[in-house]
This record gives C-alpha cells, structure tokens and sequence, in this order.
C-alpha cells in the first residue's frame, strides 16, 4: 500500500512538471545573478538524472535551466490526426524505443525500462522480423537476405573483437562487413543492410566505427536483452522521465527554468557563471552541461575561456546523427495489419523512403491507419530542408509503388520534424566514427575546471541510447555531489573529476572481456578508467 500511494503521489505531479511556469523565488544577492550551489543545462534524461543523483546526496541546492517548457529533452511528441472520436493521437517525433529491456534475464534490468513499469507506460515489443518487402513494382519477398545479413555480421562480430583485443587500426562498418563476405551490390541487398544498420544508428556504414559500433550494441543487447519495447503510450513517451522528477521536484519547482535559452559559459576551477539570451544569468559553484553533441559542435553556446584543444577535438571528431520520422494518417489501413515494418528497395537511391513502420498493427495503435517512414543522414537532411508538400508528395510515389493494386488514397493528416535545424538539438542522437579513439572519447567527456558534461553522446558503452543518457547523468551528478560533500557514493566507477586521457589504462582489457564475451558488462566503466 505505501509503494502505491508513493506511485500515486508522484502521478499527481507529472501534470505540474509538465506543463506550469515555474516561479522564481530567488533569494538577495549583491551581485545581479542568481546564486546557486550547481547550475544543470537541460532537463532531458541526463539532466533530470543528475538532479535527482545531487538530491540524494542531499545536494538540493541546484538549479535545472531548460531551453524548453517541459520536461523531457529528445524525448519529444506531438498530437497528430485523430481519432473516430475526434481525439488527436500522440506520436513521437525523437527517443521511440526502450532497447534491451533485461527482463526476466540474469543480468541487469534497462532503468529506462523500470521507470517505464512504474508509472505503467504502454510500450508494446518491436519485433525486428515482421517485415514484409517491396520494390518499385511492389511486394517482392528478399525476407532471406534478414538472414544472411546476419550470418556475416556474426563473423563481423568475432573479427571487431580481434581488432579490439589486439589494439589494431580501426576501420569503418562497410569495410568490417567486406571484410567478411557481406557485398551488397543490388537494390534489395542495400534496403536490408539499410534497415539492419542506418536506421539503427542514424548513419551510414562508411560513417560509422566497425569496432565501436558493434561493441556499442553488444554492451546494450547483450548487458539487457536483445528486446525492444516502442512507446505507444498517449500521455508521452517522457512520462517516465516525469514520473522520476515527481520524486524530488515539487510541483510549481523554483529551481527548474523553462524556455531558459543559454548563449554564454565562463567557467573556472573556482565557479560558472551561464548567461542567457535575455541577459539574466546564474552563478554556481559547479556546472552541469546536457546539451547535445549538435549544440556543441553548431557553437550554440560560447565559452570563456575557450574550450581547450583536446576538448574541441573530441566535440569535432564525434558524430551527430539525423532520424526523421515522417508521419501519415489515412483514411483507412490499406496496407497488411500483421507485420510492423516495411521495406522498400528503390532502384536507385539508397535509403530513400526505405524503412516505414505501422502503428494500425494489433498492439500498437490498432484502427489509428498511421503509418510512418524513417530517413536519416544524408536524407533526412535532404527533406528537412524542403517544405512539407514536396516530401509528401515523393512519399505517395513510393507507397503507390509497394501497393501498385490498391487504390492508395491521399493522407488525411501529414506531419514531420526538422531535427537538424532544431536550435536546442541539432540533430537526434550521437554515432561513433570510424578512426575516433577511447581517448578521444574521453576528452569529449572530460570537465573543464567546474564544468562538467554529460548525455548519452559522453556514454562510451551506450552512446545513443537514452539509458546511456541515464547513467551519465547519475555519475556526473555523483561525481559533482562527491566534490560538495566530500562522500564518494560510486567508488567503483570514480569520484570527482573526469580527467582528459592520451592513454586510457586498462582500456584493451576491460572492452575485450566484456564486449565480446556474449555476456555484456555492467552499464558502469571500471575504475582505471574513470579515475
């Protein structure tokens, strides 16, 4: 009964979070900024996380500057078409899926994936291999080529752990995939691979890291499970990170600030002080940034000092990638009710509307006839930068194509964001390229001074991944708590400062035995390397 009243308590003030101005209650001061002890840039996950990792400690004198009105970061949704009844529908335009959950298994449990249990989030499983396949004269069964994708991707596996365990010269995906016998040449093979790596990562094979790639899904799918969950639920996808709020913030909070715009940085070893667009500002003993890689590297945010070479190095050498999803409501579900996804090969462009998923199929939002594709990198870009029209009108030529028997009627309700131009974003989620060190990686996560930063791009196990933005925002919080109060809550992991490397000790050991052992690792870093 205590646990449900607390489930109950916590409920009642997500709606408060979510949507009510803050009043400022700052105290007297003779300097002309608000005073505090830490000072945290975002409210996404690993924003929120830290906060609640500061309270813990007892640290309750922060402040949680956000660039917009609620609670939630790329977690973002938006009300699309309707229902019979007329009631819109929530859809999600960013963060979609809980990847590896860890139920039922010996491992870990996904925290993402325990917050969503505890405010009964409807997240229904992804199945990978419903899919059916078309080209541009329509239904054409490659389903095979699921299955000798990864039949080559297994032995990709075991040559990346070689190359990690042995310290040799990193390379890309697509030559890792060479490498092993995987050649896709014709336009099926190409969807496949599409649908197997880009829409996972948001780039493609030539952009992305052979050894840090597969590593960084071994140290997900195999710590949890290889299960996803995708959020359907109607009150949003960022109830979760609500639900956890609600546990040491109050409704009407004082030190949570929306539509807080953050131009200027100056930090030191003895302070920050964060300027925003309107001129006011906060002074705080420590910082926390949260922003994303694309803020960073789009130079949203100056900095004073300049941020040191090492730093700028590991924000240049990182990667950002795009995900866009673009949403259709028809009229009714005039394509199959029993498989999720849909793969498309275009003659002659890769990636072009190949992935689409329904949201009609049993368990997800059965009678809504939504429909979604997905683009990214090089696509997503493409689109974003053309007007609405014309993207919806390329995208009836391809359904047209895939159901050439079927009468495919115009969309009743059309919508898609522009993640790449989005100010407080710049892009969906970090990639790793290929070439891009741990050392590197490291000074990407590295603090200056009293500023500190972290978000699932400063995750080298989980980079991408909102429970990478979870764990980065607990130890960062942790590590800022341990320099206030002088307790260390996370020995294991490290306290105080994340120190910039040129060698990371013990690296080739610890990724070795755990990213390719089939048993995953602890989402925490060992301590040698996070000294």
């Amino acid at each position: 009964m205590a646990l449900g009243k607390a489930l109950l308590l916590a409920a009642s003030l997500i709606p408060a979070l979510s949507f009510a101005a803050p009043t400022l209650h700052g105290r007297e001061y003779n300097s002309t900024c608000r005073k505090t002890t830490v000072a945290i840039i975002g409210a996404g996950v690993a924003g929120i996380t830290a906060a609640q990792a500061l309270s813990n400690q007892s640290v309750t004198d922060f402040l949680i500057l956000e660039y917009q009105d609620h609670i939630g970061g790329r977690m973002r949704n938006t009300k699309f078409g309707s229902d019979n009844s007329g009631n819109p529908y929530t859809v999600e335009l960013g963060a979609n899926w809980i990847s590896g959950l860890g139920e039922n298994t010996d491992g870990p449990e996904n925290p993402v994936w325990t917050f969503s249990k505890q405010v009964n989030l409807s997240a229904p499983n992804s199945d990978y291999t419903s899919i059916a396949t078309y080209n541009e004269t329509g239904a054409v069964d490659y389903t095979d080529l699921y299955d000798e994708f990864n039949r080559y991707y297994n032995i990709a596996e075991q040559n990346a752990g070689t190359i990690l365990s042995q310290n040799l010269q990193d390379r890309t995906f697509r030559a890792g995939m060479w490498q092993a016998g995987w050649r896709p040449k014709d336009a099926a093979h190409k969807a496949l691979e599409y649908f197997m790596w880009d829409w996972e990562v948001a780039q493609t094979p030539e952009e992305s890291s052979f050894v840090f790639g597969i590593t960084g899904y071994n140290l997900t799918y195999y710590t949890f499970s290889e299960a996803s969950n995708f959020c359907t639920d109607q009150r949003g996808f960022n109830t979760w990170l609500k639900g956890q709020a609600a546990k040491f913030l109050k409704p009407n909070d004082s030190r949570l600030l929306f539509n807080t715009v953050v131009t200027n940085i100056t930090y030191s070893d003895s302070g920050v002080k964060i300027t925003d667009e309107d001129g006011s500002c906060v002074e705080a003993d420590y910082a926390l940034s949260t922003v994303s890689l694309g803020v960073l590297q789009n130079d949203v945010i100056t900095f004073e000092p300049e941020l040191p070479d090492w730093k700028k190095d590991g924000i240049a050498t990182f990667s950002m990638g795009t995900y866009t999803k673009i949403f259709f409501q028809f009229n009714e579900t005039f394509w199959p009710t029993d498989k999720q996804f849909f793969i498309y090969a275009d003659p002659t462009k890769r990636g072009y509307y190949t992935v689409w998923q329904s949201l009609s199929t049993e368990g997800f939002l059965p009678g809504s006839n939504i429909l979604f594709a997905t683009l990214v990198d090089e696509q997503s870009f493409r689109i974003e930068a053309q007007d609405d029209e014309t993207t919806k009108a390329e995208a009836m030529v391809v359904l047209r194509s895939m159901f050439p028997d079927i009468t495919v009627p115009d969309p009743i309700a059309f919508t898609y964001p522009r993640w790449s131009s989005t100010p407080w974003s710049y892009g969906s989620y970090s990639n790793w390229p290929a070439g891009t060190t741990l050392e590197m990686h490291q000074n990407l996560r590295a603090n200056v001074g009293r500023l500190y930063f972290a978000g699932e791009a400063t995750s080298a196990e989980s980079f991408g991944f909102l429970h990478g933005a979870w764990f980065e925002g607990q130890e960062a919080g942790e590590r800022i708590a341990g320099k206030i109060t002088t307790k260390c809550v996370n020995v294991g992991s490290g306290c105080g400062d994340y120190n910039s490397y040129e060698v990371l000790h013990g690296t080739t050991e610890f990724w070795e035995v755990n990213a390719f052992n089939g048993m995953g690792m602890s989402p925490f870093f060992v301590a040698q390397n996070r000294t």
